[in-house]
């Protein structure tokens, strides 16, 4: 007699250990269905976490490159167009630069709908807040020596 075939009625202790047998297949079947879910919720948590971590990446290097094109503005400007159309130029690029560190933070801090506890590690929020705003200082600094020089 295999498995597939049903227990025979007139045998109860055979019916009886196939029905545990069963039992105990549904039961470690459901635990791996368990175990499964989990750990995609997981790893899940951990992919939010690290593209949380590039689109912070992104907002930053998109405000160094709007700084860095403020910045030069004056110098690649220069002799094309009036002076006042080159700090106009340089001073919405270093806003934009500004904002874009801001924008970082805020993004970070503010994601939406918590997803659930990862394995991976954060990076520190003080960290963050510290580097963004001393970029948001070089920025109001460089727009200052815009307006200045």
């Amino acid at each position: 007699m295999t498995d597939d075939t049903p227990p025979d009625p007139a045998k109860p202790a055979h019916a009886a250990k196939q029905l545990v047998k069963s039992a105990d297949k549904l039961a470690t079947s459901a635990e791996q269905q368990t175990n499964s879910a989990d750990r995609r919720t997981v790893l899940a948590a951990d992919r939010t976490v690290l593209a949380a971590e590039r689109t912070y990446a992104a907002w930053v290097r998109t405000g160094l490159a709007a700084l860095a094109a403020g910045i030069g503005a004056r110098a690649l400007l220069d002799k094309l167009v009036p002076d006042w159309m080159i700090a106009g130029t340089g001073s919405v690029l270093v806003l934009f630069s500004a904002l874009c560190f801001i924008a970082a933070i805020w993004r970070e801090f503010a994601p939406g709908v918590p997803p659930p506890k990862p394995d991976t590690a954060k990076l520190p929020g003080w960290l963050l807040i510290l580097v963004n705003g001393f970029l948001v200082m070089v920025s109001i600094a460089a727009l200052i020596g815009l307006w200045l020089a």
